[in-house]
Order: C-alpha cells, then sequence, then structure tokens
C-alpha cells in the first residue's frame, strides 16, 4: 500500500497527460472538429475519406515509406561502422565519442537552419566540396537540392545521417561489452577481421542492431521537421510526409477530427510493421543468456 502511494502521483499524471489524450483523440477522430464549435459525431466518414477520396494520402505514404526504407539501413550502417572504428583502440575515444554524439542533441530547428545553409546551391558548404574536387561549375550550379525531386529525397538521406550519435553510442556501449577472449580465440584459429566481425561482433551485437532498428523505423515513420521546415513538402509533393500532411489538416485546416483519424491511422501502422519486425527478427537474434 505504501509503495502504491509513492507511484500514485505517476500514475495519475500518466493518466491525465498521456492516456487522456490519447482516448480524446480516439474519440476525436469519430468526429468534425475545428477548435471552435463542438464536435460533430461522423462515424467512420474521416477514414472512408482517408483512404478512397483524399489525393494526398496515398503521396504522403510513398513519400514516408521511401524516406525510412533508405534513411534506416543508412543510419544504422553508419552508426555500427563509427562505433566499430571507435572501438579500435583509438586514442581519445571520449572526444570522438562526444563530437559525434553531440549532433544528436542539437534542437531539431537549428539543424534544419544548418542544413538549408548546406543544400544553399549557390554558397552551401555542400556545393563547395563538389568544386573543390573538381567537378564543373555548371554541373555543380544544377545540383538545387532541395528543389529538385529527384535530389530532394537523397539530400534528405544525407541529412538523416547527422543523427546518428545516439545509435553510434548504444553501438559502443555493445561493443565494449564482448568479451575479449572471443576475439582472441577466434584470431587464434586464425580468423581475420571479417571472420571475426561476421561471426563474432553481428551476433553478439544482434539484439542492439534490432532494437536501434526499430526505434529508427518508429522515428522515420514520423519524420516532420525536415519537410516543414526545409521543403514545405516540395518540390511536386516530393517531401510530403505523413506526419506534415496530418499537421496540415489539423493546425492549417482546422480539421482536428480527420487529422486524428490520420494519427490513428499511422498508429496501426507502426504498430503492425513493429510487429512484424519482431515476428521476422526474433529468429536472427541471438541473446548470450539464452544461448540462441
Amino acid at each position: 500500500m505504501t509503495g502504491l502511494l509513492f507511484v500514485s502521483p505517476a500514475i495519475l499524471g500518466l493518466l491525465f497527460w498521456h492516456l487522456g489524450p490519447v482516448l480524446y483523440s480516439l474519440f476525436i477522430s469519430f468526429t468534425s472538429w475545428d477548435l471552435l464549435s463542438p464536435p460533430r459525431f461522423l462515424g467512420l466518414a474521416n477514414f472512408r475519406e482517408l483512404f478512397f477520396e483524399d489525393p494526398l494520402f496515398l503521396p504522403a505514404l510513398k513519400a514516408t515509406a521511401l524516406y525510412a526504407v533508405v534513411a534506416v539501413p543508412l543510419g544504422l550502417s553508419a552508426a555500427l561502422m563509427v562505433a566499430v572504428m571507435l572501438n579500435n583502440g583509438v586514442r581519445g575515444i571520449s572526444l570522438y565519442r562526444t563530437i559525434f554524439f553531440l549532433p544528436s542533441i542539437v534542437p531539431a530547428v537549428a539543424s534544419a537552419v544548418l542544413w538549408l545553409w548546406i543544400f544553399n546551391p549557390e554558397y552551401g558548404l555542400l556545393n563547395a566540396m563538389l568544386r573543390g574536387v573538381g567537378l564543373p561549375d555548371k554541373l555543380v550550379g544544377e545540383l538545387v537540392w532541395l528543389d529538385d525531386p529527384l535530389l530532394v529525397m537523397p539530400a534528405l538521406w544525407l541529412m538523416s545521417l547527422w543523427g546518428i550519435g545516439g545509435s553510434m553510442v548504444i553501438f559502443l556501449a555493445g561493443l565494449q561489452s564482448i568479451p575479449a577472449h572471443l576475439y582472441e580465440s577466434a584470431e587464434l584459429d586464425g580468423a581475420n577481421w571479417r571472420h571475426r566481425f561476421r561471426h563474432i561482433t553481428l551476433p553478439m551485437m544482434s539484439p542492439i542492431i534490432f532494437f536501434n532498428l526499430v526505434m529508427g523505423m518508429i522515428g522515420s515513420l514520423q519524420v516532420f521537421v525536415a519537410g516543414f521546415l526545409m521543403t514545405d513538402g516540395g518540390p511536386d509533393n516530393a517531401t510530403l510526409f505523413y506526419v506534415l500532411a496530418l499537421y496540415r489538416n489539423a493546425f492549417k485546416y482546422l480539421r482536428m477530427g480527420y487529422a486524428s483519424a490520420m494519427a490513428w491511422v499511422l498508429f496501426v501502422i507502426i504498430l503492425a510493421l513493429t510487429l512484424l519486425t519482431f515476428k521476422l527478427g526474433s529468429k536472427r537474434v541471438y541473446y548470450e543468456d539464452t544461448g540462441r
């Protein structure tokens, strides 16, 4: 009873600030509500419009999926590669770890402003670097990264690498927990670095890789800041991400009921993909304490 009394403030806060709004959003997803007038019950009309009448529903899903399907594996690979390099006896590892981690805690708005400058076609750092390696000025001048439908998504994939610091630190902690005798035994048996990485590092790191995969997938399906602050969904709706479309319906058009329906559809999509990932990934994840 004493324990329940101690945790009751946290439980009440959770119910009031989290569970309450979630349940209310489920309720208003079946209504028409513009924040000014009382909600008007519509039944499944919002969901029907979303699936069968909204011309931007599929483009928003496509843009979000296209971003996630590249950004997630690219970020995981880069984070693991950096962690492996830092784990191999690099001097000043604490300094490098801080350098790689700092960008991931920079506010999203500040990061967006920085990358707007990097991608600027006239004085941006990226085009300046391309000129520096010898590409013709005429070719580089045509690389308008955020205004070209073919270039804007690769630009955002590149920008996504800015935030690998969190995953890198988790990978590095996992690498440092792998028993050194496993590598020593493999080296005595003649295993090169590729064999050690494939047969020791990857299996021992598989739970951490799986965790970062799930978290990265969930985060990438909710991508918003880049599309909102940098491209405004353009060009030609190439970066009209799902959450950006949801935001517009909620706060630009004041269609709170419809936006809530969109949010619940996204929740179901993320839940289904997460469960599928657990189903498929459970056979490939090695847990040392269970031996499988």
